[in-house]
């Protein structure tokens, strides 16, 4: 990419959007297009192609989507299908209609079928029933990854598909109703340990911030202790949902952007679709009838953590000495969901950032 091209970073104010944005900037990349939901509603397909046409992007980055955690997957279902699908439709759409470049779609791990075998590598897509908390908006990222695929071997287009694991880091969502597991039980355990030192101001402060169905630092004391009481929180402890044993890997956002910048850089579709069998086996070479298919890119650490280990890792990071325990009675999603990681160590990218220094980085983020 030439350090003045038009790149376009849909989601540039969401948790991987704001670190590529500030990834590209620090490289130098000096036209940086950003839209927020007030300026271009992405569900709107007229609103999209005008977009497209006054702006004529040379890369975009497709960070945007409709997401949240397993009770807002669980709950919102049609949400979750309808809107990723209509978004990348128009994205995806606009940047074959306006000759882009390149693009980079960032997908999800919950792509991949509930019993994956471990690690999860690329080739397990589409061999088993997904996981059915999140099944809605699993079908809609692999629609969008096999758009881009689709497009590729049809018109020749240069669209790379990224599959990342579970992220966390600044600009995070901590919406009690809506967010992933990590930023969720960062707020928690840090809203129980003001409850148990009585720290009220702090709890106004975090209120005021980020208000819980509504209510806010400005509410009663009964309407917070009610509403964060909904939520698991008490003075007496911190309750989770889930049995605490499900595995989770975690991947720092910002090392998440470098890679993709790093990907949209140095690396192109016929590289990931003329590899050898054995990274892709049934690829199809001139010629021959063999399929290519599974050139999408995990990006993840290759390392896990039960929730249970994460949640007392949180502790210790924010010194809340409380009681945590599990609601068995919830669900506990996918039970373990770990990526092989080997397809992007072998392109040359390889993280940094352990889940005890990012914890450590999000609570500072958080707090400041």
């Amino acid at each position: 990419m030439n350090k003045n091209a038009k790149i376009y970073i849909a989601g540039h104010r969401g948790l991987v959007g704001s670190a590529i944005w500030k990834n590209l900037q620090k490289k130098g990349y000096t036209q940086l297009i950003g839209k927020i939901r007030s300026e271009l509603d992405l569900m709107d397909p007229v609103a999209v192609r005008g977009f497209f046409d006054e702006e004529q992007p040379e890369y975009v980055f497709f960070a945007a989507a409709h997401v949240g955690g397993i009770m807002a997957n669980n709950t919102y279902r049609a949400d979750f299908i309808y809107n990723n699908l209509q978004i990348q439709q128009n994205i995806i759409g606009e940047s074959f209609r306006h000759n882009v470049k390149k693009l980079l779609f960032l997908g999800s791990t919950c792509i991949y079928p509930r019993d994956a075998r471990q690690p999860i590598s690329e080739t397990e897509l589409l061999t088993g029933p997904l996981e059915y908390t999140n099944e809605p908006y699993a079908i809609a990222k692999i629609a969008g990854l096999k758009m881009c695929e689709s497009f590729n071997l049809q018109y020749g287009t240069n669209y790379i598909a990224v599959m990342p694991t579970n992220l966390y880091g600044p600009n995070d969502n901590f919406d009690l109703e809506r967010s992933h597991v990590l930023p969720a039980m960062i707020r928690k355990i840090h809203l129980a340990k003001c409850l148990q030192e009585d720290n009220w101001k702090a709890i106004q402060i975090d209120l005021d911030k980020r208000p819980v169905e509504g209510v806010n630092g400005s509410s009663s004391q009964k309407e917070i202790l009610d509403t964060l009481s909904k939520y698991g929180v008490t003075s007496q402890g911190v309750e989770l949902w889930g049995t605490g044993k499900p595995l989770r890997e975690f991947l720092w956002s910002e090392e998440m952007a470098d890679a993709c910048v790093y990907i949209m850089e140095k690396i192109n579709f016929e590289q990931l679709s003329s590899g050898s069998e054995a990274l892709h086996p049934g690829f199809h070479a001139e010629g021959t009838n063999k399929e290519i298919r599974n050139c999408h890119i995990n990006i993840g650490t290759g390392k896990e953590i039960t929730i249970k280990d994460l949640s007392v890792l949180i502790a210790q990071t924010v010194n809340y000495k409380g009681n945590i325990t599990f609601n068995s009675d919830k669900p506990d999603g996918t039970m373990r969901k770990l990526t092989d990681p080997s397809k992007l160590h072998s392109l040359g990218w390889h993280h940094q950032i352990e889940i005890d220094e990012g914890v450590r980085r999000m609570y500072d983020w958080y707090c400041e």
